[in-house]
C-alpha cells in the first residue's frame, strides 16, 4: 500500500511516521508513506499557501493553486482509490472505515489547515471526507497520523501477530475484553482464574461475555448498531 499525505507542515509528521509499527511496516515494504509539502507547489515568490476568504469571514484558507498542482502531479503518476480530505465536518472515522481503507492500494490524504481549503478542491477532486471527532484541530496532520496508523497496522505483515488486530476494540462493534499479564497476583489483585486455566473454550467464552458487558456499560451505542 502507498499513502501520500499532503500538508503545509510536514515536520509534524516526522515522528509518528518515523517510529513503531509504521516505521517497521515501511522497512518491510508492507507500506509506503510519502509526505508532500504543499508549499513546494506554490508559484508566487513568497511560496504562499493561504489567502483571505471571499465574503470577509475571519481566518485564512488554503489556496486552490498549490493544492491542485500537487494533486494533479500525483494523480498523473498513479491511480488513487480515494483522495481523502481530513476535516471536522467529514464522515466520522471508525474501525470499519479503517478496515475498508486497509484493503485499498493507493490513498491520498489532504490535511486541512487554517479555515480549510478552497471549496472547489472538495467539489472537484476529493472523493471522501473524514473526521476523527467532533472538535477542531489546528490542522489535519494529527488526523492524518491517526488514519495512517489505524490503516497500516491492519496490513498483513505490519505487526508480528496478525490476529492481534482482529481482536482490537471496535472490531465487530465490541470493546475488547480486559487483558492481563504476569504476575498472576500483584498487591493482592488477582488475574481471573479462567485465564490461568488453559481451557481455551472457557477463556473464549469469558472474553466474549466481558466484551459484551463492557460494551453495554461503556458504549451501548455500539451494541445498538450491531442489531441494525
Amino acid at each position: 500500500m502507498r499513502i501520500d499525505v499532503l500538508t503545509v507542515l510536514p515536520e509534524l509528521l516526522d515522528s509518528p511516521f518515523g517510529h513503531s509499527i509504521i516505521k517497521r511496516a515501511q522497512a518491510k515494504g508492507v507500506a509506503e508513506v510519502c509526505v508532500h509539502n504543499i508549499r513546494d507547489y506554490a508559484t508566487d515568490k513568497h511560496r504562499s499557501v493561504d489567502d483571505y476568504s471571499f465574503g470577509g469571514d475571519a481566518g485564512m484558507v488554503l489556496k486552490i493553486q498549490p493544492v491542485f498542482t500537487l494533486i494533479e502531479k500525483l494523480t498523473a503518476e498513479r491511480a488513487y482509490d480515494d483522495i481523502i480530505f481530513l476535516t471536522p465536518d467529514g464522515e466520522r472515522y471508525n474501525q470499519q472505515t479503517a478496515n475498508y481503507l486497509s484493503t485499498r492500494q493507493n490513498l491520498m490524504l489532504l490535511c486541512g489547515h487554517y479555515k480549510g481549503v478552497d471549496h472547489r478542491i472538495r467539489e472537484h477532486l476529493i472523493t471522501r471526507e473524514l473526521s476523527v471527532g467532533d472538535y477542531v484541530l489546528t490542522g489535519g496532520e494529527l488526523a492524518a497520523a491517526v488514519v495512517v496508523d489505524s490503516v497500516v497496522r491492519l496490513l498483513p505483515g505490519a505487526i508480528s501477530n496478525e490476529t492481534s488486530a482482529l481482536s482490537d476494540s471496535f472490531q465487530d462493534n465490541l470493546l475488547s475484553a480486559p487483558v492481563y499479564t504476569r504476575p498472576a497476583e500483584f498487591n493482592g489483585w488477582k488475574v481471573p482464574e479462567v485465564l490461568l486455566s488453559g481451557n481455551f473454550k472457557e477463556i473464549a467464552k469469558w472474553q466474549e461475555n466481558e466484551a459484551l458487558e463492557r460494551t453495554a456499560r461503556l458504549r451501548p451505542d455500539l451494541l445498538n448498531s450491531r442489531t441494525k
